[in-house]
């Protein structure tokens, strides 16, 4: 089914808040700026800051935005399952993923857009030519790097930025994939979604995107999403059997 534009497919950005009240307007009204047809999923985990609220105000004025509401924090992960499932029951087509507080410039979603029509899944690269990270120190940049370098290694994957957030699915992926079964939570949740498309047989194309830190609300990182990205990557190469004999396409 074809957008309203009829230039793409019918597109539904899953886009998890918590405590981002000051960023979501901001974002909303930027996303359809960028491109007016597309629509929102927020996704929120009642948040204690009254993101819910806001976003409940946002849809009430906009039908092309829709919210989620989760009664407790259960992670990125688990937001964005509930995303594809929400989005699956309808007739979406392509279902992107996106951070909240503009680390995901809204400028790279037409060429998201363009490449979704070559390539099964599309993923915001920050580490090939075109890409790059933005007001970051050396400490976040190290970590960043080394996890992307760490899960290329293991699981032997030649896509440069595993770890990123930025993504668009075609339906069908997330039709194939066992998405109840995703072990992961945090930032390997991205990893591991990739990693169960490529042993699925679904084609994966890069985007350099820039990657700004954020300049309002707080950061989710944490040292045990760092700690679950080390030992998951290596549940997944373990598990790499019964995840190649998941439900074929």
């Amino acid at each position: 089914m074809t957008s309203a534009a009829g230039s793409h497919p019918k597109t539904v950005i899953c886009l998890p808040t918590y405590n981002e009240r000051e960023n979501l307007p901001l974002m909303v009204h930027a996303i359809h700026d960028e491109v007016p047809d597309l629509h929102i999923l927020i996704i929120d985990d009642n948040s204690p800051d009254g993101t819910g609220a806001i976003a409940d105000e946002l849809a009430a004025a906009n039908p092309r935005v829709h919210v989620l509401h989760r009664q407790n924090k259960q992670g990125l992960g688990r937001a964005y399952v509930a995303g594809f499932h929400w989005a699956l029951a309808r007739d979406y087509e392509l279902i992107f993923e996106m951070d909240c507080d503009f680390s995901h410039p809204v400028r790279f979603l037409p060429e998201f857009l363009r490449q979704a029509k070559q390539f099964d899944v599309v993923l915001g690269s920050r580490y090939i030519p075109g890409g790059a990270t933005e007001d970051w120190d050396w400490k976040r940049r190290l970590i960043s790097r080394g996890g992307n370098t760490y899960a290329q290694a293991i699981l032997g994957l030649p896509y440069k930025d595993l770890t990123g957030g930025f993504k668009c699915f075609h339906r069908k992926v997330l039709e194939t994939l066992p998405l109840d079964e995703i072990v992961s939570n945090g930032y390997v949740f991205q990893i591991e979604m990739t990693w169960r498309a490529v042993l699925q047989g679904f084609t994966i194309g890069e985007v350099p995107i820039h990657f700004p830190d954020r300049t309002r609300g707080q950061s989710k990182m944490s040292g045990s999403i760092v700690r679950e990205a080390v030992v998951n990557v290596w549940k997944l190469r373990l598990a790499k059997a019964k995840l190649s004999a998941a439900r074929p396409r």
